[in-house]
């Protein structure tokens, strides 16, 4: 009898034991949960980025459930203002090396992390419907041609470069009259489609976006500076892994698939 009391104390202590242990795996399983916080990213990109960043936020948040990408886009000069006055950002995109120059000249940027992402190029469009004969930049000089859309040279890369495209060709000063100038490139795109300028100059990628304009000029080789879209985390970021992983993505297969279908090369 005595034999069987001792068993059945030895048995509940070995049980209250495996209890004890199974409560402090549990514990354990405390910092795992901690990993898991969601953590929000906020990308001030080129606006002309637009329709890859969409498809690209949508696969990376699948893959990546506690990443939130809060992008910011617009005009990549009124982006780097908004950065140099404090405005949350972990990640700049620019669609020109200039704003990111001078970010990293006052230390804004980490230039350890700036790569160029992509590459564009600068197209000549009209309404889907126009009857305009233009084949070439030099064309917009036509009496025909009223209005042309352009970004706002002071913070529009697309406009800049249009700017240089034309001075380089000799037209600058004949079609000067002409220019009406926008917030963005997506809004040149719009005056365009909408019929309310003959012809607007936007990036490639923003042409292939639209199905109510068509392309009707390139600018020649050795026209501009090259089109190149710089990449850099932010120095005042508090998620610099998750900043770089993010970066890492965008270089990658999936990424460089949907540049390339919406008209971007990738960097070199």
């Amino acid at each position: 009898m005595k034999t069987k009391t001792k068993l059945l104390t030895v048995f509940a202590t070995l049980l209250l034991v495996g209890l004890l242990l199974a409560g402090c795996g549990g514990a354990k399983e405390a910092p795992q949960a901690a990993q898991q916080t969601p953590v929000e990213l906020d990308i001030s990109a080129a606006v002309s980025m637009k329709d890859a960043l969409t498809e690209i936020q949508k696969n990376y948040q699948a893959k990546n459930p506690n990443i939130k990408l809060v992008f910011n886009l617009g005009a990549s000069g009124s982006l780097q203002k908004q950065i140099e006055q404090g405005a949350p950002a972990d990640i700049f995109i620019s669609a020109a090396p200039k704003q990111m120059n001078e970010l990293q000249e006052k230390k804004m940027i980490d230039p350890a992390t700036r790569k160029n992402l992509v590459e564009n190029k600068l197209v000549v469009v009209i309404p889907k419907e126009s009857k305009l004969n233009i084949t070439k930049y030099e064309d917009l000089t036509q009496d025909g041609i009223k209005k042309i859309a352009l970004g706002e040279t002071a913070v529009v890369p697309a406009g800049q470069y249009a700017k240089e495209v034309l001075q380089k060709l000799g037209v600058w000063d004949k079609v000067q009259d002409k220019v009406v100038f926008a917030k963005d490139v997506r809004t040149v795109l719009t005056y365009t489609e909408t019929g309310n300028v003959e012809a607007g100059i936007v990036y490639k990628t923003d042409a292939i976006s639209s199905d109510k304009i068509k392309v009707v000029a390139t600018a020649p080789e050795g026209s501009h500076q090259p089109i190149v879209y710089p990449i850099a985390v932010v120095t005042s970021t508090k998620q610099v892994k998750a900043a770089e992983d993010f970066i890492n993505y965008l270089f990658g297969s999936e990424s460089k698939a949907i540049f390339e279908k919406n008209g971007f090369t990738m960097g070199k």
